[in-house]
């Protein structure tokens, strides 16, 4: 059995994991239906004229109309997505600690850091997967508010919308890192947290296209806010994570699970 067959195996077998599980099910349910209900919210809310919530999330959503509500939907997506991407990795890495399956994977004739790898790949294929449905939410979630269609401009918003919760699912790579060394779920959902309040600090302060986690947000509401270079960098950091995740998984001891 060459590697490419024992890493065709493990993407099967941890493809068949995340689709009996709940928890990945659920995260997706509730993160596209939250966004979408969220959104349709805000939208009539300005629409009826809420002066205090129109103040607090900024003149892009007070003009109404498919703008409005797809500002509303990115800065939504932002946050939600990355703690919803968190979520799945944290339980995709750590449950193998906190159920005391991890012993099992010494036995088998795959390695672990290609465990690891297969769990990533198989991730990013349901972010994927969420991403177009929640794309696809929101489309609805507008027409049903009585948006009308959606002109050219709106749909490159819903493009960068869609490539948004792909770019978030690739910064929430640390989270199975840190699942991985605390050995468990919790430790990869506060780092998610921590991610996600670091990106609004920096934010707030003017610093947040040069960091990361906060990058992909920036350009999905402002394309021109964040420069080549500064995309380039965040480019760099998901791959990072997911190398030392490779390495932690390859180098793991039982004496420590």
């Amino acid at each position: 059995m060459n590697a490419r067959h024992r890493f065709a195996i493990a993407v099967t077998v941890e493809g068949r994991k995340l689709r009996a599980a709940r928890v990945p099910v659920v995260t997706a349910l509730l993160f596209v239906a939250g966004v979408t209900a969220i959104c349709m919210s805000v939208t009539i809310a300005v629409t009826n004229g809420s002066a205090e919530l129109v103040t607090k999330l900024g003149p892009l959503v007070a003009e109404g109309g498919w703008a409005g509500y797809l500002s509303s939907a990115t800065q939504v997506v932002g946050a939600g997505g990355f703690i919803a991407c968190g979520v799945v990795l944290s339980w995709s890495f750590g449950r193998e600690f906190a159920e005391g399956t991890i012993t099992g994977l010494f036995a088998l004739p795959v390695g672990r850091a290609m465990i690891a790898a297969a769990k990533l790949v198989v991730f990013f294929a349901w972010a994927i997967a969420v991403s177009a449905l929640s794309t696809a939410a929101i489309i609805l979630g507008g027409l049903a508010a009585g948006l009308g269609s959606p002109g050219a401009e709106s749909f490159a918003s819903l493009g960068r919308v869609f490539v948004l919760i792909v770019l978030t699912a690739l910064m929430a790579v640390p989270a199975a890192w840190v699942a991985t060394l605390s050995r468990g779920l919790l430790g990869g959902i506060a780092a998610t947290i921590a991610l996600v309040a670091s990106a609004q600090v920096l934010v707030i302060s003017g610093a947040g296209a040069w960091y990361p986690p906060a990058a992909p947000a920036l350009w999905a509401m402002d394309p021109a806010s964040v420069d080549g270079a500064a995309l380039a960098l965040s480019s760099f950091f998901p791959l990072l994570f997911a190398v030392l995740t490779l390495l932690a998984w390859r180098h793991l001891q039982l004496d420590r699970a």
